[in-house]
C-alpha cells in the first residue's frame, strides 16, 4: 500500500478564509495584466514596479524615503539608510535573475541575496552564510525572539525541502511562508527583513502568478504600516490556525495593494503622463 507524504503549505491553504484571500489576490492580478498599456509598455511597468517596492522594503526596514528622493539618488553609500534604500534596489534588480536557481537551490539564492543586499557594508566572513552561534543580528523592525543558530539550519533545510519538493498550494501560501519563515529566522546577520520580501517576490514570480514582477507586494506591506506588519508576523510565529490565515490575508493584500499601485502607473502612462 503507498501513502502520499502530507502537503504541510497545501494544508495551510485550507485553512478558514485563505481560500477567499488567493482568490481576490488572483482577480486582482488578472486585472492589471490585462491593462492595455500591459501591451505594448510591460518592461516599463516592471521596472516602476522594482522601483517602488525597493523603496516600499526600505521603508518597512527603517528608510521610509520619498520616492522621487530614490529615483533621483545615484549614491547610497553615505549613511544607514541610504545603504539600506541602496540594498533594497539591488535585491529588486537581482531577484528575476535568480528563478531558475530557486527551483534547484534555495539556500543558495537566499546567500546571494544575502551578498547582493550587504553589499560590502558586512565583514567578508560574515556575508552570505546563515549566522553562527552567538553572531549578533541587526534587525531593528523585528524582535522575536531569535532562534539559535543549530535551529536556523535545521530549520532553513526543512524550507528549502518544502519548495523543493513542490506543493499543491496556491502561490500566495508559498509566498506568505517563505516570507514569514526568514523574518522568524533571521538566518543573517543584516537585511534579513529585506532579503525575506525579495524571496517572497521570487515566489510570486516564479509561480507564474506574476510573472513580469508588476505587483510589487512590498509596496502594500508598507502601505499597510510597520506596526500592522509586525501585528501580522506576530499570527505566523503564533503557529495557530488563525494566526497563519491572518498572515496569509495579509501577504494578499500587500500583494493587491501592489496592483493598485502598478494599476495607477498603467493609467499614468496611458495619459502619457508617466
Amino acid at each position: 500500500m503507498s501513502t502520499t507524504a502530507p502537503d504541510p503549505l497545501a494544508t495551510l491553504g485550507a485553512l478558514p478564509g485563505v481560500a477567499d484571500a488567493v482568490d481576490s489576490v488572483r482577480k486582482a492580478v488578472d486585472r492589471v495584466y490585462g491593462h492595455r498599456v500591459m501591451r505594448r509598455r510591460s518592461n516599463e511597468v516592471t521596472a516602476e514596479a522594482a522601483l517602488r517596492g525597493a523603496r516600499g522594503s526600505a521603508a518597512l526596514s527603517g528608510a521610509d524615503w520619498n520616492l522621487e528622493e530614490v529615483r533621483r539618488r545615484t549614491d547610497f553609500s553615505s549613511d544607514d539608510e541610504s545603504q539600506v534604500i541602496g540594498a533594497a534596489l539591488r535585491l529588486t534588480a537581482e531577484a528575476g535573475q535568480l528563478l531558475s536557481i530557486w527551483r534547484q537551490s534555495p539556500l543558495r539564492v537566499l546567500a546571494r541575496l544575502h551578498l547582493v543586499a550587504a553589499g560590502g557594508a558586512a565583514p567578508d566572513d560574515a556575508v552570505g552564510r546563515p549566522r553562527l552561534a552567538g553572531e549578533p543580528v541587526d534587525e531593528p523592525l523585528i524582535e522575536a525572539p531569535l532562534p539559535s543558530a543549530g535551529e536556523v539550519a535545521g530549520r532553513l533545510e526543512g524550507l528549502s525541502g518544502l519548495i523543493l519538493a513542490g506543493s499543491a498550494a496556491p502561490a500566495l501560501v508559498t509566498a506568505a511562508v517563505v516570507h514569514g519563515e526568514l523574518l522568524a529566522l533571521r538566518p543573517f546577520g543584516s537585511y534579513n527583513g529585506l532579503v525575506a520580501r525579495t524571496a517572497e517576490r521570487i515566489v510570486l514570480i516564479g509561480s507564474g502568478l506574476d510573472p513580469k514582477s508588476i505587483c510589487p507586494a512590498e509596496v502594500g506591506h508598507a502601505e499597510q504600516s510597520r506596526a500592522a506588519y509586525v501585528a501580522a508576523f506576530e499570527g505566523y510565529l503564533s503557529g495557530t490556525p488563525e494566526g497563519m490565515a491572518a498572515w496569509i490575508a495579509h501577504c494578499g493584500r500587500a500583494v493587491e495593494l501592489g496592483v493598485r499601485e502598478s494599476t495607477a502607473v498603467c493609467e499614468a502612462l496611458q495619459r502619457g503622463a508617466a
